[in-house]
């Protein structure tokens, strides 16, 4: 492979500035390969227009960023990384992890259908590992289960993954050895395949999801890896809110969001303001014909989903999954309900001894988002989050479609809190108010004929 051409600028510096080559590592024990990109920052990059090629509308990864590539010919090379990175899942909270090429999500992959890919994977980790090309119709000697398909890559060596792209849409890529510890662990990533017909299912905006979680107490940097299903840190790209970045979106785009779960759990994604449909599965593009409406949509375990609509609804609009415990952080599952109990003796006793000792929990948990407490070491509050009104009580699985107009093509950066027209918010009352009916009990109550007439059967 000797006088390989290497990373044009444009395909370097579309990446982002966080974007750093691993020279030193391609110049002695690969020599020749591609260079291994890694990412400096957590904050989501701009998306990577193709330089040559079938043109496509790239995607933008949630906090995460795209691989670049090098043509070699007429294949697409790509260098994957297997190595222990860092991860800062929010502000004050730094997880010790697996990934690829620095981080944990890995970078996504992007390709158009017909692409010859050649996917080099370079193991820096203490045992073997493969890679999965999760969905993707391929060779079965490239399939990446270990001991099934190849004998597991060994740490310190590198091996090439090669394959032709027969089909668009959204996949997944993740270990097949010692899968349980190494998934734990943060080792995944997503892979587009664009439509070979740019014309075909075309968005304006493309936004990449990724469902993954960790078991983590609070002071600790290691997650659990035998956790099978109490974990509690739930995540978008390794990221938990108020640490995820808002996707923003101009008036009138037609947006495309991506979710895989590579979790545990099923996670159904709930988003407000809109109906949308689901364009994309696992198996391929759902024919308009039945695509099917919705406002909230179930991504299974090992599973992606799609969905579009069209940006026509100015303002602030929540997306989350709506199982109400993945919206924390850092949930304790053994914390006892106090809900209706008198804790005042109790806290005077305490304070005696711990000055900043707050009770929580007796009329609810509210009070956490508003709470200023010392905290242990290396976690997140469960409950976090400000928005323009006051704390938005959420953590986890959770971030804000912004809608708004003027926005450029290219820019994906915050704009700020939306600011709601006269008439168009929930306001206070302090009038009269008509009399509030209540039931008297448990059982069902018919409800009267409005007209008091009698109908007969």
């Amino acid at each position: 492979m000797k006088g390989l051409p290497m990373l044009n600028r444009r395909q370097l510096l579309g990446v982002g500035a966080g974007l750093i080559s691993t020279g030193a590592w391609a110049k002695t024990t690969n020599m020749g390969l591609p260079e291994a990109a890694i990412m400096g920052t957590a904050a989501t990059q701009s998306p990577v227009r193709p330089s040559g090629g079938p043109d496509y509308n790239p995607v933008v990864t949630l906090n995460g960023w795209t691989l670049p590539y090098r043509m070699n010919g007429n294949v697409k090379e790509f260098h994957l990384v297997a190595e222990p990175v860092e991860r800062e899942l929010a502000e004050g909270t730094i997880a010790y992890l697996w990934g690829y090429n620095g981080q944990s999500t890995g970078p996504t992959i992007e390709a158009v259908e017909g692409d010859r890919v050649r996917i080099f994977v370079t193991n820096k980790l203490p045992e073997h590992t493969t890679v999965h090309w999760h969905g993707l119709i391929l060779p079965s000697g490239m399939d990446g289960v270990g001991g099934l398909s190849h004998p597991g890559i060994p740490p310190g060596k590198t091996y090439v993954y090669e394959f032709d792209l027969t089909k668009s849409g959204t996949f997944m890529y993740h270990p097949h050895a010692d899968e349980m510890v190494q998934m734990a662990m943060g080792m995944m990533g997503m892979f587009i395949v664009h439509p070979k017909d740019p014309t075909f299912m075309p968005v304006d905006r493309d936004f990449l999801i990724m469902l993954n979680a960790f078991d983590l107490d609070p002071g600790t940097y290691v997650p659990r890896v035998m956790t099978m299903t109490d974990f509690n840190l739930w995540t978008w790209n390794s990221r938990i809110f108020p640490d995820i970045d808002p996707l923003v979106v101009n008036q009138g785009d037609k947006v495309r969001v991506r979710v895989g779960n590579l979790t545990m759990t099923n996670h159904p994604i709930h988003m407000h303001g809109y109906d949308f449909k689901v364009t994309c599965t696992d198996g391929g593009w759902v024919p308009e014909a039945a695509q099917w409406p919705e406002v909230s949509i179930d991504i299974p375990v090992g599973a992606m989903r799609a969905y579009e609509f069209v940006a026509d609804h100015l303002g602030d609009w929540a997306i989350h999954c709506h199982k109400s415990h993945h919206t924390m952080n850092a949930m304790g599952h053994n914390v006892p309900t106090f809900i209706g109990v008198d804790k005042t003796e109790l806290a005077q006793k305490i304070r005696k001894f711990q000055p900043e000792y707050m009770p929580m929990g007796t009329a609810g948990m509210a009070d956490m988002g508003e709470m200023e407490m010392p905290l242990p070491d290396n976690t997140t509050p469960m409950m976090t989050g400000w928005g323009p009104y006051g704390p938005i009580e959420m953590g986890g699985m959770f971030s804000v479609v912004k809608v708004r107009e003027g926005i450029d093509k290219d820019d994906y950066s915050d704009p700020g809190w939306y600011e709601n027209p006269p008439g168009t918010q929930a306001y206070e009352w302090t009038g009269e108010l008509p009399e509030a009916s209540r039931s008297n009990g448990a059982k069902t109550q018919l409800t009267p004929n409005p007209t008091g007439q009698v109908v007969k059967g």
